[in-house]
């Protein structure tokens, strides 16, 4: 099953029973459809002709651009692991995204393992901070680039305050 929305507006199930048959929103349909060339494709739905071309494709968004003889359209997709991910919490994963590293208490800064522009994996030695006499590694959160470090060896530093930004 799929969720398409259409402009930000209206939204369809369709429920495929193979490549030429399924429903739309509980509506049996079939249609021919052929790909004419990569990314346009010929159509015949209701005995009517559509010619459709995909413009953009966002895959990380399931965002879709096409052209259906010559209007635009954009569309939305969601399939039913999508709306697991949305019941469990988990639909939005791109907006929490980890930017910066904060420490996570008042201290000393013993030693920056990393430079600026540096390609980290999670898990990496980032900082090596000193706390009520002990050292505290701080370690990556995430992949990604180091885009700033904000402290410096023997730098004092307090709870919260952004040591690295990430890109």
């Amino acid at each position: 099953m799929l969720k398409v929305k259409v402009n930000n507006k209206k939204e369809h199930k369709i429920v495929f029973e193979n490549k030429e048959t399924g429903t739309i929103n509980g509506k049996d349909f079939s249609w021919d459809i052929i790909a004419v060339k990569p990314g346009s494709f010929h159509i015949i739905k209701d005995f009517i002709s559509y010619n459709l071309e995909v413009i953009e494709v966002d895959f990380v968004k399931k965002s879709f651009l096409i052209s259906v003889n010559g209007n635009n359209y954009q569309l939305l997709v969601e399939n039913r692991y999508d709306e697991l991910l949305k019941t469990l919490g988990f639909d939005n994963l791109e907006a929490n995204k980890i930017n910066e590293i904060k420490a996570p208490m008042p201290g000393l800064v013993i030693d920056v393992c990393i430079s600026e522009g540096d390609k980290i994996k999670k898990g990496d030695k980032i900082i090596v901070l000193e706390a009520m006499k002990m050292e505290n590694i701080i370690k990556s959160p995430t992949d990604g680039i180091i885009k700033k470090i904000n402290v410096k060896k023997g730098m004092a530093v307090e709870k919260n305050q952004i040591l690295i930004n990430f890109i």
